[in-house]
C-alpha cells in the first residue's frame, strides 16, 4: 500500500506544546510540535467526543481538557482512565516549512 502524504500546515504555524487542529479529508487531526518532534494524532478523545487540540501538551502526551485523559503522542495509547481505548496516530514528514501527514495509520 502506498503512503500518501498531504500538507497539514506550515511548520512556522506551530508553537511548541500548542496543538493545532486541522482537517484532512474530513478527518480531524491534531498536529503537535514538542521536544523537537512533530506528531499527528486523531483529534477526538476516545472517551468523550471532544477535541484533543483544546488540551495541554506535556511530557510527550496530549491531555483531554474535559476529563483529563492523556494520550501518548507516539502511540496514541491512553496513560490512564477514564479513557481505555487508544486514538490513531499518523506518520509525519517535514519538507521545508510544510508539515505533511498521512492518514495511513502506523501499526
Amino acid at each position: 500500500m502506498t503512503t500518501t502524504f498531504q500538507r497539514a500546515c506550515g511548520l512556522s504555524e506551530l508553537s511548541e506544546d500548542t496543538p493545532k487542529r486541522v482537517e484532512l479529508d474530513g478527518t480531524p487531526v491534531s498536529v503537535v510540535k514538542t521536544e523537537g518532534e512533530v506528531y499527528a494524532i486523531y483529534d477526538i478523545c476516545s472517551h468523550a467526543n471532544v477535541s484533543l487540540s483544546e488540551g495541554e501538551v506535556e511530557d510527550g502526551q496530549i491531555e483531554c481538557w474535559l476529563h483529563g485523559s492523556c494520550f501518548d503522542l507516539r502511540s496514541g495509547k491512553p496513560s490512564g482512565p477514564p479513557a481505555t481505548r487508544p486514538v490513531p496516530v499518523y506518520p509525519v514528514k517535514i519538507e521545508g516549512d510544510d508539515v505533511l501527514v498521512s492518514l495511513t495509520q502506523e501499526s
